[in-house]
């Protein structure tokens, strides 16, 4: 199994990023996969995550009203879609993807991941 993520840059606060994440492998068992993000010095966090079919979404509190996450079935290809970004959005998003826990925030529960894709926002 792997991930891809891309779409990462360098943007000023208030702009609009896309992240997308591409699956390959055996993906036959995937239940969810979600996004989390790593800002220098801190842990690993939840951000939004997506079941496998696409009909349950989940998202942290602080991005719910300016992220949006979605799902290309056909292309197994997952996107976060993050508007009036703030400099405290400013981390590595990695994409992960679980075996069971469908739209799950916790981080224990994602077997695979990917390569992180470092999202700057100046101020």
């Amino acid at each position: 199994v792997q991930l891809q993520a891309s779409g990462g840059g360098l943007v000023q606060a208030g702009d609009s990023l896309t992240l997308s994440c591409v699956a390959s492998g055996r993906t036959a068992g995937f239940a969810g996969m979600g996004w989390f993000r790593q800002a220098p010095g801190e842990d690993r966090k939840f951000v939004a995550a997506i079941a496998w079919s696409g009909t349950s979404k989940y998202y942290e509190d602080s991005v719910r009203s300016r992220f949006t996450i979605s799902k290309d079935i056909a292309k197994n290809t997952m996107f976060l879609q993050m508007n009036n970004l703030k400099p405290e959005d400013t981390a590595v998003y990695y994409c992960a993807a679980n075996l069971g826990a469908g739209s799950s925030w916790y981080r224990g529960l994602y077997a695979h991941w990917g390569k992180g894709t470092l999202v700057t926002v100046s101020s």
